[in-house]
């Protein structure tokens, strides 16, 4: 559905839309045709007229394990996939955002880097007892350009928000739902997100997707004060030597 790569399954029932993010043997991490999915994902998902509501998590045991470490390795060495990159991040921000569509992420397990971003720009969250948040942008030597800290101020306090940032440490369901990160930690978060999902397609519709929009412009305006800076940060340390060292690690003890 909406000509998406084999890495993003989209299905509807009804009116809802599921969106499964689909790498389960690498935990969904993220690769090149993930990334530039999601960046066509949410215009399609606000196209489709017959759609009311939609629920996005994961295949297998993570949500997303975060970039691919193959795909980080290119971004370093490629500047025209780079460049690619970047405007795709902007996009799939900005279209998250902008979506008509209210989505509510189940998630099933680790949510990490953009797996933790699409988490903090859905409109509601179901997290399972196990799973966590995590940022560890910083850790591997970039710009968390469309990660956690562009909308982090706005749901917890910002010095909470540079401390995960500055750190990449894990956040606790439990302790996503104490701060405002979640909304429910549930043993079957897809089950509870179905549901959640079906009860807002049941509700007026204009008036679901207005007041959608009246809250998400406060979250717009916060993003758009601060994406493009943060997206030429991320582009320029892509070719830091730190970067490149911690991928070079990294890859090399995957292999």
């Amino acid at each position: 559905m909406y000509d998406m790569p084999d890495e993003i399954d989209v299905k509807a029932d009804g009116s809802l839309r599921i969106i499964t993010l689909n790498r389960p043997d690498d935990l969904n991490a993220v690769n090149d045709p993930l990334h530039e999915g999601l960046a066509r994902l949410w215009p399609r998902l606000a196209a489709d007229r017959e759609a009311r509501a939609a629920v996005i998590t994961g295949a297998g045991r993570a949500f997303s394990a975060g970039g691919d470490f193959a795909y980080l390795a290119e971004l370093a060495r490629d500047a025209d996939l780079r460049a690619k990159t970047i405007a795709d991040g902007r996009e799939i921000v900005l279209g998250m955002a902008r979506c008509r569509v209210p989505v509510v992420a189940a998630v099933n397990g680790p949510a990490v880097g953009l797996g933790c971003s699409l988490v903090a720009l859905s409109d509601m969250v179901y997290m399972a007892e196990k799973s966590y948040l995590a940022d560890p942008h910083v850790q591997v030597g970039l710009v968390a350009a469309d990660g956690g800290p562009l909308t982090w101020p706005l749901q917890i306090s910002l010095l909470q928000a540079k401390e995960f940032a500055f750190t990449g440490q894990r956040i606790s369901a439990q302790r996503a739902c104490e701060l405002g990160l979640a909304n429910h930690v549930v043993e079957d978060p897809l089950t509870e997100a179905l549901a959640c999902a079906k009860r807002i397609s049941e509700q007026p519709q204009k008036a679901i997707e207005a007041t959608k929009r009246l809250l998400n412009i406060h979250l717009e305006r916060a993003v758009l004060a601060t994406l493009d800076y943060a997206m030429s940060a991320e582009e320029m340390t892509f070719q830091s030597e730190d970067f490149q060292a911690n991928i070079a690690r990294l890859t090399a003890g995957k292999s």
